[in-house]
């Protein structure tokens, strides 16, 4: 599976070629050009060591050739520093894009994982404050999940755990990631979900991540709703790319809909708006105005934050599209960067 067939990050497509023409006039706004500091904080940006790369090309030949997406060229840590100095990125939080580590073998995944974690601690050695971490494991795999978890948290001193929205179509509310909930929520830590596109093209001819990874990550969401872990761990700081996917749309009829169902209202004794407005969501690829009108409506500005998709996603684009959206000034500075802060106070630090 090559990296930019696998479903996992949004595509630039008409709809956003669309809206940004009507925006244009955001790209020569004083917040998108350089008359700033570096002020923007991206939640959402993705690296591609070509050492870990190898490693799973050669682990799992199923895979095929991986490559970086869009034809870029093979990715080195300056084309993460250039992007950062166009687009006014005090720091990005990098996270691992598809296809992972997990393709159903134990040991594979397990140097996989340690392969991509001690890469990415050494950029944040390297760049101090400029760089944070989610770490990548691999749930399927429970008691390597959690020795990565502690290894990569303990000893790297990363900032959070990267995990997919499924794996093998078990959705992360299953039973049996139960212990890695546990000790994440022991830890305080911070997760951070991606999408996969879990069932294929369902629709012919039309890509998966053009529908599929929103759907597929709003499916994650309802798994650990009414599995009970947002109430059960109320102490995991849960990031959703792409804007919480259909989520925040949902909201009001998942709401509606389950009143009546007991067995599974128990596992949400706050209530389903209660427990989502505590998620915390970026807005890769959901910059435009219904989708940012929708997730202002589920969520408090404080739990937005700026992400760009980079580089599957152009982020100047990201940044000129949820400047067009006409925010009050101090909703807008909070989710390009105060609100993550909150979470990664050593950014700021």
């Amino acid at each position: 599976m090559r990296l930019n067939e696998c479903g996992c990050c949004a595509p630039r497509n008409l709809s956003r070629r669309a809206f940004l023409a009507s925006g244009a006039a955001a790209l020569a706004a004083p917040h998108v050009g350089h008359a700033q500091a570096p002020h923007r904080v991206d939640v959402h940006h993705h690296i591609f060591p070509r050492a870990v790369m190898d490693l799973q090309e050669r682990l799992n030949p199923k895979w095929g050739k991986l490559e970086t997406p869009r034809g870029l060229p093979q990715w080195t840590p300056r084309m993460m520093l250039d992007d950062m100095e166009k687009n006014g990125l005090a720091s990005v939080v990098i996270s691992p894009a598809g296809p992972g580590a997990w393709y159903g073998d134990v040991s594979g995944a397990r140097q996989i994982c340690r392969a991509w974690n001690e890469y990415a601690a050494s950029l944040k050695r390297d760049h101090g404050k400029r760089v944070g971490v989610f770490a990548l494991v691999a749930p399927p795999d429970v008691e390597g999940a959690l020795r990565e978890i502690e290894y990569a948290i303990d000893t790297l001193k990363l900032d959070g755990v990267a995990f997919y929205t499924s794996y093998d179509r078990a959705y992360p509310g299953d039973e049996k990631y139960a212990p890695v909930w546990t000790e994440l929520n022991r830890r305080k830590a911070t997760v951070f979900f991606h999408p996969v596109a879990c069932c294929g093209a369902i629709v012919p001819g039309l890509p998966t991540n053009a529908y599929e990874l929103p759907f597929d990550t709003t499916r994650a969401i309802a798994s650990l709703l009414f599995a009970g872990v947002f109430s059960k761990h109320a102490d995991i700081r849960f990031i959703f790319s792409h804007g919480g996917g259909a989520m925040p749309m949902l909201a009001g009829r998942l709401d509606d809909n389950t009143k009546g169902m007991k067995a599974l209202r128990d596992k949400a004794p706050e209530g389903v708006p209660a427990l989502l407005r505590r998620l915390y969501v970026d807005t890769a690829g959901a910059f435009f105005p219904g989708a940012i009108a929708a997730t202002r409506q589920m969520l408090p500005d404080t739990n937005i934050l700026y992400g760009s998709d980079f580089p599957y996603s152009s982020s100047q684009e990201a940044v000129a599209g949820l400047a067009a959206n006409g925010l009050p000034a101090a909703a807008l500075a909070g989710i390009e960067g105060g609100n993550a802060y909150a979470l990664f106070p050593h950014l700021k630090a």
